[in-house]
Order: C-alpha cells, then structure tokens, then sequence
C-alpha cells in the first residue's frame, strides 16, 4: 500500500493553530485582562437587554423547541440547554438592538459572536474566569484579524457581511481552546469553521433587527461551538483551510486584490485585538456614535435648547448616511436619535428603544429640520467614524463640532466606572439593581470565580 504523503502545513496555520492551542496556558498582560473585563461586561449587558427585544425574545422562544444536554444557560432566561443552543440564543441576545462593541478595522461586532460562544464553552468544560477570559481575548486576535486578511471594507463592500465572518472564527477559536483542542485538531476546527462561513450584507434590509441578531451573533457563536464540539468529539478535517488547492482564501480572493493570510498571524501575542475593539457609550448603531458626542458637546457648551433651533446639518460617511438615514427603528435612525438628544438633553437606553417617540410631535417637527449628508471626507478617514453636527440657531447663531475619537474608541477609551455605569443601567431593568450589581462586581472579579456555572444565579431572569 502506498504511503501517503504527508499533509502540507503553511507556515501561518502552523502558527496559528499553535497559538490557540496554547492560548489557555499563556498568560495576558494586566491591561489586555482589563479591557477583556470590560467587553465581557459589556456583552453580558447586551444579552441581558437583548432579553426583553423582539430579537431576543424570538431566540428565547425558539432554543426552548430545541431540547438538549443541559450544558449551557440562555442568559436572561432560566433555561439551560445544550452549548451550541445557547450559544445561538445568547448571540441573539447580544444583538437583539445596537449595545454591543464593535471593531473599526474588521468592520465587526466581535463581541456578540465570541463572548456567548466562550461563555456557553466554558460552562459545557466547567472551566475558570481566567481561562474565560484568556479565551475571550483570543477570539478577538484571531476573529479580528481573519476580515482584515480579506481587506474588510472592500470584503464588505462587495457584499459579504464581514460581521458573520469573523465573529464566527473568532467563537470558533475561543470555543476550541476552552474545549481544550491541540495543535492538530485546531487546525481541523478551523477548516470546519470555513466550511461554515458565510453572509452576505442584505442584512441591512431587515426591518426587524431579527436577521440581523442571527447574522451578527446567534449564527457565529453557535457555528463556532458546534465546530469546536465536532473536533472535540474525535471529528477529523483538512490540515490547512488556509492555504493550496481550493483553500479559504482561493475562494474568497479577487482578481485584482490578493487575500493577505500573513495577517491572521502578525503580531500575534503582541498586537491584542481587544485592545483595538469599540464600546459604545450610546446603545445605538456605531455611525451615530460620533453625531451624538458632538451634539452633546454643542448641547453643554452652548446651552442649546431644541426650540432655539433652526436647522441641523450632520455629516458622516456615505456608508453611515445608507445605515442610519431615515430607518424605520429608532435606535438606528439618524435624524430620529439627534432630534431625541435635542429635546431631552442626552440619549439612553430607553429613549432609544421607546417607538412610540417616533410618532411624537415634538420629535417629528424638530426631525424635520435635521439634515443627513453623506461627506468624501469622512468616507476617506473609514474605518474611523467619524461625524461633524453644525447647528443653526433661529438667533443667528452658528456653531459646529468636528468628533474625530468617539468615546469608546482606542483612542478615547471609557473608563471601567463607565462602562460598569452602563452595564449596571442595561442589567437593572432585567435582573433588578442588587442583582446586576453582584453580577457588575463578579466580572471584574472573574479570576476568582472557580466554575463559569457558578455565574448561573446571577444571568437567570
């Protein structure tokens, strides 16, 4: 019999492989397991929020027909169910409205796809906070860096949905090595979670942020954990998705713009994504991020009263203006949002949520003199979203801002009192203030925490 000749391995997936395998047993510097805490809080939130959500409560009510291992719970519910299940679920959860974090360069939301999948994992193996949180800074390198291999902002805008294909592996790496997966079989989970990527950006037609939520969240962290579960039950696969004969990158390469496979690899150990990674201040869609921190700032610097102005001119990038302008729900829409902050002084959670303003008089009248413009500059400085408010006031007065670093952003990072002030506010309406401050305190403290189960009592709704 004639002896196979053995499986040609590329030097990246050999290092990549290598580095998730051994990512449980490596250490992270103090300030990436900080900002690690930061964006497991902050996903938590949004599950939580999530829960109460058409999205949510669709994904809620779905998983409960699915049955399963009780491996893993659905955060915001008291159901425990199979990982991959809750995975799905908690996915949904995540981005059942616009809360959650995002990365600029990979034009992702990876923390939607990742954090559940890592969660339902480390439930199902019984593992510790640090090895949760080990797996979750994980997922964002190799998550992050898989749509930046494709050139992300071209990858989308030849209408892939960069947002299902990176969170996917990423969840796929995280669910891997909380599974405990060697060298080989990360390689053999890659080449399943390739098999599984897909999307393309119609999501921006659906009107219910239901599609979206499974596109986002519930389909990467639930194909991420089933690939992980597959291997981890003796599942074999390719060596190498990533490189020869109708590898990933043959498939979605182009004429013209070749793939760069050398990223999902550099700078690894050094370059953390997480460090990289958004958390928004305002719960609403990221290209409104910036419109409404120079809105505040105009509001708080010049005393600005809504019936004092005469028109609103705001400028972001041609994508943003084919995101936000003029939608049918009120935390991605615009004009809606800064003729809300007008009249009420600031933006939260449920003024964000509340439909019924949509309708108002008050909103519709000031809505209308708010203008959307798409600006080539702003579109240049992608994937910084950047977003100028000039205001005219009926006195004659004029006045602009120029938000180059939303808050959030690595460049203007909110702090941990920020980011526990938000989560707390996202939570308390779910679980009640005590609760969501217990739940707030055992995340920052999840190095003490033995067994990710333990955590159940405090997600229940």
């Amino acid at each position: 019999m004639t002896r196979q000749p053995a499986p040609q391995i590329s030097p990246v997936m050999r290092r990549l492989s290598a580095y998730i395998a051994q990512a449980l047993g490596t250490p992270l510097p103090a300030a990436v397991v900080e900002k690690t805490k930061h964006h497991v809080l902050d996903t938590i939130a949004a599950i939580l929020s999530g829960s109460r959500l058409p999205p949510g409560e669709m994904a809620i009510s779905f998983v409960k027909t699915l049955g399963g291992a009780k491996e893993a719970c659905v955060i915001g519910s008291r159901m425990v169910t199979a990982a991959s299940n809750a995975a799905q679920a908690n996915g949904m959860l995540a981005h059942a409205d616009e809360t959650d974090d995002s990365h600029s360069r990979s034009q992702t939301h990876p923390g939607c796809g990742i954090v559940p999948a890592a969660l339902a994992m480390a439930e199902r193996e019984h593992r510790n906070g640090t090895a949760l949180l080990r797996a979750v800074a994980l997922g964002y390198d190799v998550g992050c860096r898989l749509t930046q291999s494709l050139d992300a902002i071209r990858f989308r805008a030849e209408g892939h949905s960069t947002h299902s294909f990176g969170p996917m592996f990423g969840a796929a790496a995280a669910a891997g090595a909380l599974a405990g997966l060697g060298e080989r079989e990360a390689r053999h989970l890659l080449s399943y979670t390739a098999q599984q990527a897909s999307g393309i950006s119609c999501w921006m037609r659906d009107e219910e942020h239901i599609e979206k939520a499974f596109d986002f969240g519930g389909m990467p962290a639930r194909n991420g954990v089933a690939a992980a579960a597959m291997v981890a039950h003796g599942f074999s696969g390719v060596e190498d998705v990533f490189s020869g004969e109708r590898s990933f990158f043959v498939a979605y390469g182009r004429a013209g713009h070749a793939p760069d496979p050398a990223e999902l690899v550099r700078g690894l150990g050094e370059r953390f994504e997480i460090m990289n990674t958004d958390i928004k201040r305002w719960s609403v869609g990221s290209p409104i991020q910036a419109p409404l921190d120079s809105l505040l700032e105009l509001i708080r610097a010049h005393r600005i009263k809504a019936d004092e102005v005469e028109k609103v001119v705001v400028r972001v990038s041609h994508q943003g203006v084919n995101t936000t302008g003029n939608r049918d729900m009120p935390d991605i829409c615009m004009q809606h949002l800064c003729a809300v902050m007008l009249l009420d002084g600031g933006v939260g959670f449920e003024s964000s949520h509340d439909r019924r303003r949509m309708r108002d008089r008050r909103v519709l009248a000031l809505r209308g003199r708010i203008e959307l413009q798409g600006d080539d500059a702003l579109t240049r400085a992608m994937p910084s979203r950047q977003g100028i408010v000039e205001i005219g006031l009926r006195d004659g007065r004029r006045f602009r801002h120029h938000t180059k670093a939303v808050r959030g952003t690595p460049a203007n990072p909110m702090t941990r009192a920020e980011v526990d002030a938000k989560s707390h506010e996202l939570m308390a309406p779910v679980i009640g203030k005590a609760r969501a401050r217990r739940l707030c305190d055992a995340v920052w403290r999840l190095e003490r925490v033995k067994d990710i189960r333990k955590l159940r009592p405090l997600l229940r709704a």
